[in-house]
This record gives structure tokens, sequence and C-alpha cells, in this order.
């Protein structure tokens, strides 16, 4: 699934981070994206776009074609 699907509030484990038409993906691998790391949806604004999420102990907010260069596996319950 795309880090964009992941509902508000849950986990998720980033699986893939593809490279993007402008490189975007590679960009996102820098700040801390990358295969193994889990990501919290903390929350949208209110047209849907941006959203912010948690890696580690750093907030991203990402728009929606950002988020969707993403893979990632959703988790039950986020660890810290």
């Amino acid at each position: 699934m795309k880090l964009s699907e992941v509902p508000i509030g849950a986990g998720a484990v980033i699986r893939h981070v593809a490279l993007g038409d402008a490189g975007e993906g590679r960009r996102l691998r820098e700040v801390g994206f990358v295969p193994g790391t889990t990501v919290v949806v903390e929350r949208r604004a209110p047209m849907g776009d941006p959203t912010v999420y948690q890696v580690r102990a750093t907030r991203f907010a990402l728009r929606r074609a950002g988020a969707d260069l993403v893979d990632v596996d959703q988790v039950e319950r986020p660890q810290p």
C-alpha cells in the first residue's frame, strides 16, 4: 500500500521508496524515509493534503504525490 493510504493515527513500516519523475524519492530517503523505518500518520489538512508524518523523532508534511512514492506495510500498533 502507499503511505498516502494509511489512516490517521496508524503506523506503517517502509518497504520501498520510488525515485519519482524528478528524483523526489532520493530526497525522501536522505531525510529518513528508508526501508524498515516506522512512520506514524499524525494528521491531515482539512482538504486532505498535505499530511503530517512522524519518522523517528521528526515530523514531515508531505503532499500526496510525495507520499505515493513510499510503499509501506501497515502495522497494528506503531512503535515509538
